[in-house]
């Protein structure tokens, strides 16, 4: 199951939340954003969405991504938490599936962690 990325006031269209140093996050946009940022808390996970992100292709074939240094049912456990964090989307075609980073969710972590420069300051 993916989670929606709902835009919210003051983030560009298809993110759901607007830079962290500009507004409060809603309870919804914190609940969506923590699941994002829970999934790519691991190096297995990150190495995967970083893959099918820079596919040529702009999707990527699980048998295209699938060698980093672990086992295939694990691979499929990884990509399954992507999924379900909403961060990636998947299509089935014939024995293979295909992985596409899902609409709106690096932008929404882009937007999210925006330059904070001026509040370090």
């Amino acid at each position: 199951m993916t989670r929606p990325t709902p835009h919210t006031a003051g983030a560009p269209a298809g993110a759901c939340c607007p830079p962290i140093a500009t507004a409060a996050l809603s309870e919804g946009d914190a609940e969506s954003m923590a699941a994002m940022f829970k999934a790519l808390a691991d190096p297995v996970r990150l190495r995967l969405l970083s893959r099918v992100a820079s596919h040529p292709n702009g999707e990527a074939c699980v048998c295209d991504i699938a060698d980093v240094g672990v086992s295939q049912p694990t691979v499929s456990h990884h990509l399954k938490r992507l999924r379900e964090a909403g961060l990636l989307v998947s299509e089935r075609r014939g024995t293979w599936v295909y992985y596409r980073p899902a609409p709106g969710a690096l932008a929404s972590l882009g937007v999210f962690l925006a330059d904070t420069e001026h509040v370090r300051r």
